[in-house]
């Protein structure tokens, strides 16, 4: 028992217990010593990605890469090869071929997205690469235009980018998040540049049903990605309550992003219409653009891995996000003032800015999506993400054919340049989402105020 002298010589110390002279730090001090906040196995550094975490973004990557590469090195063959089945003379048939992936895929990401947060995320997306190798193969066995819609159509059904999206998040803390999605956009750009360089020696060989045939593979070897690769789900999203796509359609930040993705795929799609012959208008044959888009897309990776990672550890997030919207607006209006008299070196460099703000943009939309959707409707709201993803790429591949083919090329780049500063305009009230603390962080915190 503690006299009342004794008890009256306890004084109040903030992070110790002072009796009798002797000062004892209390559980929550020692907690804030460094030796129990220094970052362990389960708070790294911040920055920096766990083991866990890297092997996360690796896998989910290759998924995302490889299933692209399926799809990039069909597109720049695709409009002539198709001439040779039967219906393939209307270029109106050839261009509904090619679009309506984006149509069906735009149409199924917000239920396959719903459907993650459901059933999980690993199965869904084991269930959408089965509709796209299906899909692959059909159009490889198709022998007439009809068929290979078919095909493409099917190949759109498997919807997966938004359950991959999301398994991504869950896997990744808030401050790598923009890391592992830049890592997802690289690997894109770069398989996107691969099939600019491998497509047209592929189709020599093995023709247009071969390149579908390797499409379906590519889909084949990723389910087993999913299999032995990815890390296994989270328990904390397979035991989280479910959301209501009301939330996510009811979010102004989400709403935000989803335009701007939107835009920003409609104008890269409707930019292709016109780009290549801009750049055999040059004087560049086909088979060498490859020497403009590669440098173009390599050197934008070192721009973004230089100014958007240390930027946003700053704070400056909003700033560079704004500053790439921005970009990509003047690339249209620089592309407007070329294309009466396109020179390769004016495109080259065009293209370098455009990849800049691309990548920027890319790889840190869905970062922000993932981290300010409620964590119990990520899947829902990176489903609607992805349906205005997938729809804008349907948008600008069919209105930027007509816009190049009724008011050429100049009318075409001012529309671009008037999606994009209305992007601006709508992207301006925007606030970067608020860092997550770490498991280390919080300790410190509580630790604090014990």
């Amino acid at each position: 028992m503690i006299d009342r002298q004794a008890a009256a010589r306890i004084q109040p110390r903030a992070g110790y217990l002072t009796m009798w002279g002797f000062s004892f730090p209390t559980p929550g001090r020692l907690l804030a010593c460094p030796a129990f906040v220094t970052p362990t196995p389960h708070s790294p550094p911040a920055g920096r990605m766990t083991a866990a975490e890297r092997r996360a973004s690796g896998s989910l990557a290759t998924i995302f890469a490889s299933r692209m590469l399926g799809l990039f090195l069909v597109l720049p063959v695709f409009a002539l090869e198709a001439a040779r089945y039967p219906g393939g003379g209307d270029p109106a048939l050839v261009g509904l071929a090619m679009g309506i992936y984006g149509l069906t895929q735009g149409l199924l990401q917000i239920p396959f997205g719903m459907a993650s947060d459901r059933f999980g995320r690993k199965r869904v997306i084991v269930l959408g690469l089965l509709v796209f190798a299906a899909g692959s193969f059909v159009a490889a066995a198709a022998d007439t235009l009809t068929g290979l819609m078919i095909g493409r159509s099917l190949q759109g059904a498997g919807a997966v980018s938004a359950a991959v999206t999301a398994l991504l998040a869950d896997q990744t803390r808030d401050e790598v998040r923009t890391k592992a999605m830049a890592l997802v956009g690289a690997s894109i750009g770069l398989v996107f540049a691969l099939s600019l360089v491998a497509a047209p020696l592929l189709a020599a060989h093995i023709g247009l049903a071969g390149l579908f045939g390797v499409t379906g593979a590519l889909a084949l070897g990723c389910i087993a990605v999913v299999a032995w690769w990815t890390p296994a789900e989270p328990l904390q999203h397979r035991d989280a309550p479910r959301g209501r796509l009301s939330e996510v359609l009811a979010h102004p930040g989400l709403l935000r992003l989803d335009v701007g993705v939107f835009v920003l795929h409609a104008v890269q799609l409707a930019m292709w219409v016109a780009i290549p012959a801009l750049l055999v208008q040059a004087g560049l044959p086909k088979d060498a653009h490859w020497q403009v888009y590669l440098p173009a897309v390599l050197a934008s990776f070192v721009v973004m891995g230089a100014a958007l990672f240390p930027l946003e550890r700053r704070g400056y997030l909003r700033a560079v996000f704004l500053a790439s919207v921005g970009l990509l607006a003047l690339v249209q209006l620089g592309l407007l003032l070329v294309a009466g008299q396109p020179s390769v070196p004016a495109l080259a460099a065009l293209l370098f800015a455009f990849f800049c703000g691309f990548n920027v943009l890319e790889a840190s939309q869905p970062s922000m999506a993932s981290r300010i959707a409620p964590p119990h409707a990520r899947g829902a709201a990176l489903g609607v993400y992805n349906t205005l993803q997938s729809l804008g790429f349907f948008a600008g591949g069919a209105v930027g054919g007509w816009l190049a083919k009724n008011v050429g090329a100049s009318g075409l780049f001012t529309a671009c340049a008037g999606l994009m500063f209305l992007w601006l305009v709508v992207a301006w009230p925007m606030r970067a989402p608020v860092k997550a603390q770490s498991a280390g962080e919080l300790l410190a915190d509580e630790a604090q105020a014990t």
